[in-house]
């Protein structure tokens, strides 16, 4: 007997922060919530990650704000001169200078960040010889320069992500490009992508840097451009892989068939299956990458001089062993770091792990099971009606 339509009840489709996923994408987030420790490591990482990208609000030699004589002023953002509070010279303001401070305390007040340092500040007044030791005014010490530590370490962190954040974004949209292409063409294609991927890989990039940075002056784009010439064959081999197995799978050969274009059909089709693999490897990629940018700048030829740099505080701990808060403040940020998104990176692979796909868990039984599903179910037990 069948149940008349407006008796049948939908199943609601589930949603992942407001737009529908697939119920296997449901299990693969069940799968990562299942993984406590990259779970909670992917939180935590989050959370010093948005505050390093706020660095200017909490380590700054600059208010936050000013109010003076009734007026707003948000040094941050804008530059304002030193005639601004009364003051006699149209440059730039020092907001350490006595004067200063004591023209904007008799009209108005400052709200300084929770670190007055900037990762370029010098403090001038320190009593001991550079790099002083951890105190009350410089939480972990300065390094061999007079800088506050702990702000070169914010800025330093934002820098390494948002430098391996773009790197394996990058790397990765151009190898998943050409695994595609090769896979899916193969023949002379492939062939050609095969050789040139040969020639990349064969070239000593560290020896290619160190000549290029003896011509130009290594910068944070230009470094993100070489780094990306040398690394997008990474991901080539798992999607051509994927592709060459998925090309002649009847759901392929059933989309040509209906006529629909070869990019459609890579990108629509083959490539949500092939970038299972990819996915996985991502949160060890953008770890190599940091690391990458870390070891350069140990080196030398990294970043230019007096950028924030983690690889700068490790060598400033190499270079000043008389001073261990300094290589013991780097290696503890960065083993912090890559263990956070080591863990990450195994809680995904959980998640995508195809044998415990259907393992823990079971679906919960949705109310909108429709009527029909019921009924039958019913006869099943009373052996017909």
């Amino acid at each position: 007997m069948s149940v008349p339509a407006s008796q049948r009840r939908r199943r609601p489709q589930d949603r992942f922060l407001g737009m529908p996923i697939s119920p296997i994408t449901r299990r693969r987030l069940h799968n990562f919530r299942a993984n406590g420790r990259g779970f909670w490591s992917l939180w935590f990482f989050l959370i010093v990650f948005g505050l390093s990208i706020f660095a200017e609000v909490l380590a700054n030699d600059e208010p936050i704000l000013v109010v003076y004589d009734g007026e707003l002023y948000l040094p941050i953002f804008h530059d304002y001169p030193e005639t601004t509070f009364d003051g006699y010279f149209p440059t730039k303001t020092d907001y350490s200078d006595p004067f200063v401070k004591q023209q904007i305390a008799d009209n108005g007040f400052m709200v300084m960040p929770l670190i007055p340092y900037d990762h370029r500040s010098v403090d001038w007044k320190l009593t001991d010889p550079a790099p002083t030791a951890p105190s009350d005014r410089h939480w972990l010490g300065t390094d061999d320069q007079a800088r506050d530590v702990v702000a070169r370490v914010i800025y330093g962190f934002r820098i390494s992500v948002v430098f391996g954040l773009l790197m394996t974004f990058l790397t990765t949209l151009i190898g998943v490009f050409a695994g595609a292409v090769q896979g899916y063409f193969g023949g002379w294609v492939d062939l050609i992508f095969q050789r040139v991927m040969e020639i990349f890989g064969t070239l000593p990039m560290l020896m290619i840097l160190i000549i290029l940075a003896s011509i130009v002056e290594p910068s944070f784009w230009w470094l993100l451009g070489v780094m990306v010439l040398f690394g997008w064959p990474w991901p080539v081999g798992y999607v051509r892989a994927e592709f060459l197995r998925a090309r002649n799978l009847d759901f392929v050969k059933a989309a040509k068939a209906l006529g629909l274009a070869d990019s459609m059909v890579m990108f629509r089709h083959i490539l949500p299956n092939a970038m299972v693999a990819t996915l996985t490897f991502l949160p060890f990629t953008l770890a190599g990458s940091i690391t990458t940018l870390t070891a350069l700048d140990f080196i030398g030829f990294g970043l230019p001089p007096g950028s924030a740099s983690l690889g700068e505080v490790l060598a400033q701990g190499k270079a000043n062993l008389q001073a261990p808060w300094l290589g013991l403040t780097g290696f503890f940020v960065l083993s912090i770091m890559l263990s956070l998104l080591f863990f990450i990176g195994e809680a995904v692979r959980d998640a995508f792990d195809p044998r415990k796909l259907f393992q823990g868990e079971p679906t919960p039984a949705e109310p909108g099971i429709e009527a029909k599903d019921t009924a039958v179910a019913s006869r099943a037990q009373g052996g017909g009606a």
